[in-house]
């Protein structure tokens, strides 16, 4: 066993000591009528759905879902890449504290979860929930039944996949990945195609055109971008559809009444400056709940309401375990933010990015109302850095290599593709899309913003055991540059530097 794997479980155990614990013998007789659960968990977005203001997308499901639920504005995900965000909120835990911080790692060895942390499916299967990963109903595909976790020696997640199980097995909590807002990538034969497409693409509403979009300033305004822009925005609509149909079997199998939804994005948007960074665009996500009438509701609940409080997307775990009557396990990090105890609401939600694919750099971020803090401790590194991933798939990134080679790149686009110094600060209400760097200003405001958020990052890496700070082997990570070359291709540009 890794000296990483033995700090983390010696932690835990301290942890557990000092922790209240939980009695699951009892928690389901707590309530006398147990909710049934459905995540709906979109894939890489942003707050991209009309009811936060978004232009250009058709999304009246969850807009209606937001309306007559509660609707939160400042929600970041843990990390900006799937695998890393997901296995932080299915365990509560951090993922830079139990070791799954690298993209797509442990699937092939013999890592194990530390000790006394767990999937919350298993502390719900405890108390008697049924469990579901659901990717069709009848011939419909609703999700794809993805997990994407960084560990995969904890016996099974979920106990089914079938939406008809749900109606005969209450309570339930079960789980809908959507399909969209992806590349559609995982034929393993993507160096082959000239433009990657989205998934159902060909079936997208066409809301968003070329013409009527409104790209962010960091890229440079050119018909390509326009065009890549239009087609994000049309597969977020294109989810919605999807999502229609999922609420109209739940009324149909008269499941609706007893049932939370509780809609979220795993991290940030489909972009090149998005997935992958921690610039809100990579880490700021939806978040809806919706409770039906007639069911008791939490103080902080009331239909059409909105949330502005900080809350971290690990905070989903131990919120989630409460709907069930559930009391948070102990040692877990994940906040509890609804019901009659919850905790001190955050003043920081932290991100971490690390090793992702063949790309390793880390960097890390603190996320407050107003102020964001990064810093990355792969200083020189940065937006051009490659990902084959992101050169095959993502168009825009391509271009601007080709527009600076002919210095044709200016403005915010220009300093996109320059190297990232070591730390960012940026005021999200001036500076929405973070474009300005104040960690060199002399404003009084924003130099105490900064040593704040600079002792506040350094006390969380020492209190959660931050394990990044030990990088992997070479071994490790040479296999995934072969593997993303044999799937993505290496750019000409690349292999004639190396």
């Amino acid at each position: 066993m890794n000296s990483k794997i033995i700090i983390s479980i010696n932690i835990f155990l301290t942890m557990a000591i000092t922790s209240c614990r939980m009695s699951s013998e009892k928690a389901i007789d707590q309530n006398p009528v147990h909710p049934n659960i459905l995540w709906l968990v979109g894939e890489n977005m942003k707050l991209d759905l009309g009811v936060y203001d978004a232009d250009n997308v058709h999304t009246p499901h969850l807009d209606s879902l937001a309306q007559n639920g509660l609707r939160f504005t400042h929600v970041f995900s843990t990390s900006p890449v799937c695998a890393p965000s997901r296995s932080a909120f299915m365990t509560g835990m951090y993922q830079t504290s139990t070791d799954t911080h690298n993209m797509r790692s442990h699937r092939e060895d013999n890592y194990r979860l530390p000790s006394g942390v767990r999937p919350i499916t298993h502390w719900l299967q405890d108390v008697g929930y049924f469990t579901a990963n659901i990717s069709h109903i009848g011939d419909k595909e609703v999700g794809t039944g993805k997990l994407d976790l960084n560990f995969a020696n904890e016996g099974p997640i979920y106990q089914s996949k079938d939406w008809s199980a749900l109606k005969d097995n209450q309570p339930f909590f079960a789980q809908i990945n959507m399909p969209e807002n992806e590349y559609d990538i995982y034929d393993r034969q993507t160096w082959k195609h000239d433009r990657v497409k989205w998934y159902g693409e060909e079936q997208h509403p066409q809301i968003a055109t070329p013409q009527n979009v409104d790209p962010p300033p960091y890229y440079p305004d050119h018909p390509l971008v326009r065009e890549e822009w239009a087609r994000y925005l049309n597969s977020v609509s294109g989810m919605d559809i999807r999502i229609g149909w999922i609420l109209d079997q739940l009324r149909k199998d008269g499941l609706a009444e007893n049932t939370i939804i509780v809609f979220f994005g795993d991290n940030g948007r489909m972009e090149p400056r998005g997935i992958h960074w921690l610039w809100d665009t990579g880490i700021h996500v939806p978040l809806i709940i919706y409770y039906p009438k007639g069911m008791d509701v939490p103080p902080q609940y009331e239909p059409g309401g909105i949330n502005a409080e900080v809350i971290s997307l690990l905070d989903i775990s131990a919120t989630t375990l409460w709907m069930a009557g559930i009391d948070r396990p102990a040692g877990m990090q994940s906040q509890l933010f609804l019901g009659e105890n919850p905790d001190t609401p955050r003043k920081y939600s932290f991100s971490a990015r690390d090793r992702i694919d063949e790309t390793a750099l880390r960097m890390r971020s603190v996320r407050g109302r107003k102020y964001h803090y990064i810093r990355n401790y792969s200083e020189g590194e940065g937006f051009a850095t490659l990902n084959r991933y992101k050169e095959k798939c993502f168009a825009i990134k391509p271009l601007m290599r080709q527009l600076m080679a002919d210095d044709q790149l200016t403005g915010p686009a220009l300093e996109l593709m320059r190297p990232m110094p070591y730390e960012l600060l940026y005021d999200t209400e001036k500076d929405p899309h973070e474009i300005n760097n104040l960690s060199a200003s002399g404003n009084q405001e924003d130099i105490a913003a900064l040593m704040r958020m600079r002792a506040t990052l350094d006390t969380w890496e020492v209190e959660t055991n931050d394990l990044g700070r030990w990088l992997e082997p070479e071994r490790v990570v040479a296999p995934f540059e072969k593997e993303m070359h044999n799937w993505f291709g290496t750019p000409t540009w690349y292999s004639e530097q190396n």
